[in-house]
């Protein structure tokens, strides 16, 4: 029995090529432009194993305001250079009604895409839609996909937001290099629980970024540490905590970083590709170096000195325990260092830090996809 085939449903204007901005009609050789980026990594998508098809609504096609022959020599000029870089569509599925007609053949809608529902042959869940607009990851939603939203990201966050469709996108991007690496390498998530006597813990983590963040560990400073790894780091992370914190911060700070540590462990998956160490900065008058090594042995160091006894809500005794435990969890090697007159500053330069060591530790080399290690093996 045939593996089920993977598909990629692609958009055209706007995704492939530049949409004109005014009649949003590419009817002429003249208004043909490709996206930057999108030749180059198409030819590397072609060589995945996915079947290409390209999806797009053409409005008014074929009657006197976007006649036939003023769409197909433009059409036919982009299918050739496409060809000639290896990229070849398996289907062209175009609709050519008006929005206002409401077809079911317009996208997000899906009658053009009747021979892949409820079709054994296709693996829908592993497929994507590759658009630009919103309606493509709402397409992605009707056909039980993914979608891949290609925009700036903060733009993209927030258009799918409004939508609500946020949960149906695997990955917001400007950049068709990163849609390459996403369909490369797979999507870098993890989605953790952990629930004992003491802590009910989630920890939902996206390494490439696009979604919005949520923290809330009911503990006011460690939330503003652990916001440096959004902001420095790039990553969507979501951390819901109930501890016991009438008890003390202990458990809740430990059984976080155990649960994060996890989550990192799980999201960077087999690890092609990634640059593996990194980083250290200065914070007003604090030095802080942070050495990571996620090559799958564990090692710590701490060398850092605190002369308060708290910071805000939170013990200072416990961040030595907090990046200990997510070393173990994470399965890497993790040296900290920092000196300073201000704890506060110190903590932060340290997570701040931490924070960009995963960034660069866990980017991706898209033109080296291989373990980055001489055993081959991490």
């Amino acid at each position: 029995m045939p593996q089920p085939k993977k598909v990629l449903f692609i958009d055209r204007d706007g995704t492939l090529i530049v949409e004109p901005p005014v009649d949003y009609q590419v009817d002429s050789l003249e208004k043909l432009r490709f996206v930057p980026g999108a030749i180059t990594a198409m030819s590397r998508i072609a060589t995945l194993g996915y079947e290409l098809v390209m999806a797009t609504n053409q409005d008014g096609l074929g009657t006197a305001s976007f006649p036939e022959e003023t769409f197909h020599p433009a059409h036919n000029l982009m299918l050739a250079t496409l060809a000639g870089e290896g990229i070849r569509f398996d289907e062209q599925l175009i609709d050519r009604s008006m929005p206002a007609d409401n077809a079911p053949t317009r996208k997000p809608r899906t009658g053009m895409f009747g021979r892949y529902l409820d079709n054994p042959q296709y693996d829908l869940k592993a497929s994507y839609v590759i658009g630009d607009r919103v309606t493509d990851i709402e397409l992605a939603k009707n056909l039980g996909a993914r979608g891949i939203l290609l925009r700036p990201a903060e733009e993209g966050r927030r258009m799918l937001a409004e939508a609500g469709l946020t949960d149906y996108c695997a990955l917001i991007t400007d950049d068709w290099n990163k849609i390459w690496q996403l369909l490369r390498a797979g999507e870098r998530t993890a989605a953790i629980s952990r629930k004992t006597r003491e802590t009910d813990i989630s920890v939902r983590l996206d390494l490439d970024g696009g979604g919005p963040s949520h923290i809330d560990t009911g503990l006011k400073f460690f939330d503003h540490m652990l916001d440096q790894i959004v902001h420095h780091a790039g990553f969507t992370l979501e951390v819901t905590v109930r501890g016991d914190l009438e008890v003390d911060e202990h458990h809740t700070i430990e059984d976080t970083a155990i649960v994060l540590g996890e989550a990192m462990y799980a999201a960077l998956g087999s690890k092609l590709g990634i640059e593996r160490y990194g980083y250290c900065l200065p914070m007003d008058e604090c030095d802080a170096t942070v050495l990571i090594d996620f090559g799958g042995r564990i090692d710590f160091a701490w060398n850092v000195v605190f002369r308060r006894e708290r910071v805000g809500d939170v013990p200072t005794e416990m961040f030595r325990h907090f990046f200990k435990s997510f070393a173990d969890a994470a399965r890497c090697n993790l040296h900290i260092t920092a000196e300073g007159e201000n704890e506060h500053h110190k903590i932060e330069g340290i997570f701040k830090a931490f924070s960009r060591a995963l960034r660069m530790a866990a980017s991706r080399n898209s033109f080296k996809f291989e373990l980055p290690s001489s055993k081959g093996v991490l």
